[in-house]
């Protein structure tokens, strides 16, 4: 997982003295401790699980180092061995599975610790071993010698399978954009781009963290809170009573967005809003302005793309993407925008006419939409998160879900007590396949919001972590980690969930299964590695189309007191609720994919690409102190430049997926006989076969837009109603 959030407030102090004082980039040491017998893996219990429960941050380093130390030699004498070996396969890349396992074993045990106790492993502590397993790790992909051994393996064998096609593919992918194959003054100018990339993006995140600190704002006045749910309360109270106040705005997501849809003050939003969309601009704080940066990062990157021989920066992104070119993609775009933008015009107008019906008597703003847009929703639809929880009690939804799969992929699921872990809420599961007498995979379910021992993001709530691959050489089984921020149950009641929470847990879950029900026997193609970005949330999507099944959701839902199922009516609305204002919600995601995709092909100044795309994707006119690119962390910081749209193409992917499930219900088929294919292909065989050819071997031909528009109601004609 990129490391967006992994920046405490202490660091954001440093950095912003840094930024303030002298200039001087943000870095981090990774100090290796003398290595002794304390250095030994001691994280594993008997049976040979993670010992979580005498995990310290000393071990974990201790450990981390000696492994990272080991990994790097190992990776030298594969590289010796490479020079006369007669089989890769067996020589090289078979030792390079078992240097694997242990590393990746103590990264995920970190990495799991961090986000499930951060009061046990602090980000400061994480970042560290994170960063000394990852250059660690990468140097297998950065031996010429390892290169040279994958492409003479692929000259040499003729009948190659799948997997093993994938395994080669991917180390000389790996070595050609890491410049293996480039030499002389070309490489030492790439080594330099990338060592400039890493500062650009590094400054870009933490003048946007310090961004995110900077404003607030206080209210006073309950009666601006009287729409706010409890939970919102708790998050901004500066007193010790919610109810009462003060309450303190800020810019980070977990409390920007819901308080857009809240706050009844249009004053406040406005403030919050432009506030939001100014971070890191010259209108605001020149100290921490990233504009500079961001035509920085945007040059260096063409810059890097142009010496490993791609034209532009999105051209060598699409080697790793499903989509193929950029091209492809922007086809895709574009005809999901044609449906979508009329549709954005005709929800605008009616949103407008419900708010004026109630009193508000000017123009709608770019402020004022998520507030009405809520307020609409529960009008149409009765639709508040907060009221239909008591219908989602946590114990009864993941029964459910267990049940669900269980009856898809014929498996079981079941808890076993008596494995250590982080926290007494944390359950660990075993997962049985048809024909299997012991596990074929594990996983622990972390499901309980703790105040101050978990990262807290609104965007994303929960977390799958890949703690250990399947890898047949070293007989070793998939562990992963699921860990969200429910509710907490209290002593007369189980936790309750909100129907996007419900969403969440099955998105999470479904994407766990790639990874433990896969049949492929080298790690780094098992599960989810080596999937192709913009295929790589489709299994979590495909899981939460169930919830829009009448029977799936009526069996996922039990009154907390009464027993009884959720109405039908309601049943009904949350089936029809994906559409409300799906043009809108479609076209801001298309226009960030594309602004992502403009930025990353083309040399014009970043606020003329925004000023000319603006209009073809909005209702609402654009806003010339908007500064938004300016805080566009996934792109600019994180992983995701030319990679934005990837959610979007998941999405559009799994919708296809699951309408075959639809038709077999439809044509009175039986929809096992789909789920055993899904199976089969999908979650099987994660990364050793191309998506576009599994999706083929699963669906019989190429995928299509059209259910995702079906799903989002947007195939017919925007019309208004009179």
């Amino acid at each position: 997982m990129a490391l967006s959030f992994l920046r405490s407030s202490v660091i954001a102090r440093n950095v912003k003295r840094q930024l303030y004082q002298n200039k001087r980039n943000a870095g981090y040491v990774v100090l290796i401790p003398e290595i002794g017998e304390d250095a030994e893996n001691t994280l594993l219990s008997d049976n040979g699980l993670p010992e979580f429960s005498d995990l310290s941050i000393e071990k974990c380093i201790a450990t981390i180092s000696k492994q990272s130390l080991e990994y790097e030699q190992g990776v030298r004498q594969i590289e010796h061995a490479s020079e006369d070996c007669k089989n890769a396969f067996k020589e090289v890349f078979t030792p390079l599975e078992k240097l694997d396992t242990q590393l990746e074993l103590t990264w995920g045990m970190a990495k799991t610790l961090y986000l499930g106790n951060s009061s046990l492993m602090p980000t400061k502590s994480y970042i560290q071993i994170h960063e000394r397993a990852h250059k660690a790790r990468s140097t297998k992909f950065n031996s010429e010698p390892i290169f040279q051994a994958a492409i003479t393996e692929k000259n040499r064998l003729k009948n190659l399978t799948d997997e093993e096609q994938r395994l080669l593919d991917k180390y000389i992918l790996e070595g050609k954009l890491n410049g293996l194959d480039v030499k002389g003054i070309k490489r030492e100018r790439l080594n330099n781009i990338l060592s400039g990339l890493q500062k650009e993006r590094q400054m870009f995140r933490d003048k946007v963290n310090i961004a995110n600190k900077v404003f607030t704002s206080t209210i006073t006045d309950p009666s601006v809170m009287r729409e706010f749910p409890d939970s919102l309360l708790q998050s901004m109270t500066l007193g010790s009573d919610p109810t009462k106040g003060p309450w303190k705005v800020t810019l980070q997501p977990h409390i920007y967005e819901p308080f857009m849809q809240y706050c009844s003050d249009r004053e406040y939003r406005w403030n919050t809003w432009q506030a939001h969309v100014q971070r890191c601009s010259n209108y605001v704080n020149k100290e921490i302005e990233t504009g500079s940066n961001l035509e920085n990062i945007r040059g260096l990157r063409k810059e890097q793309a142009a010496i490993l021989g791609y034209e532009t920066y999105g051209d060598m992104s699409m080697e790793t993407k499903m989509a193929g070119s950029v091209e492809n993609v922007n086809n895709v775009l574009d005809s999901l925008l044609e449906s979508a933008r009329s549709m954005q015009d005709a929800e605008i107008e009616l949103l407008q006419r419900y708010a004026q019906e109630r009193g508000f008597d000017v123009k709608l703003e770019h402020w004022d939409i998520p507030y009405w847009q809520r307020k609409q929703k529960w009008s149409l639809y009765g639709f508040d998160e907060e009221k239909i929880r008591e219908y989602f009690p946590l114990p009864r939804v993941i029964t459910s879900l267990f049940n669900l799969c269980s009856k898809l992929f014929n498996i079981q699921i079941v808890e076993r007590t008596g494995p250590h872990t982080w926290h007494k809420d944390v359950k660990f599961y075993d997962v049985y396949d048809e024909s299997s007498q012991a596990p074929i995979a594990n996983f622990y379910l972390d499901p309980y919001a703790r105040q101050d021992e978990k990262i807290r993001i609104y965007d994303d709530a929960g977390w799958h972590i890949a703690i250990r691959n399947k890898c047949t050489s070293t007989a070793t089984t998939p562990l992963s980690a699921l860990i969200f921020n429910f509710q907490a149950p209290t002593a007369d009641k189980p936790s309750l969930m909100t129907f996007n929470e419900v969403g969440i847990l099955f998105q999470r879950f479904g994407h766990s299964l790639r990874h433990l029900l896969t049949k492929a026997n080298y790690s780094e193609v098992a599960g989810l590695s080596n999937v192709e970005w913009d295929a790589a949330e489709v299994c979590g999507q495909v899981m939460t189309h169930w919830l829009y099944d009448p029977e799936t959701i009526r069996s996922v839902s039990s009154h907390v007191e009464t027993g009884e199922p959720i109405p039908e009516d309601i049943v009904k609305n949350l089936r029809n609720i994906r559409g409300h204002m799906s043009g809108y919600n479609l076209c801001k995601e298309l226009y960030l994919s594309r602004l992502d995709l403009e930025l990353h092909t083309k040399k014009d100044f970043w606020r003329d690409i925004v000023r000319d795309m603006w209009p073809k994707y909005h209702a609402l006119p654009f806003d010339k102190y908007d500064s938004h690119p300016l805080s566009f962390t996934k792109i600019f910081s994180e992983e995701w430049g030319s990679a934005y749209y990837c959610r979007l193409w998941s999405r559009m992917i799994a919708a296809d997926i699951y309408s075959a499930f639809e038709e077999a219900r439809k044509a009175d088929q039986d929809i096992l006989e789909v789920g055993k294919r899904y199976k089969d292909t999908f979650l099987a065989v994660g990364g050793s076969c191309h998506p576009s050819e599994v999706f083929r071997r699963f669906r019989g031909r190429d995928p299509s837009p059209h259910a995702l528009l079906q799903n989002l109601g947007l195939p017919k004609k925007a019309m208004i109603e009179e």
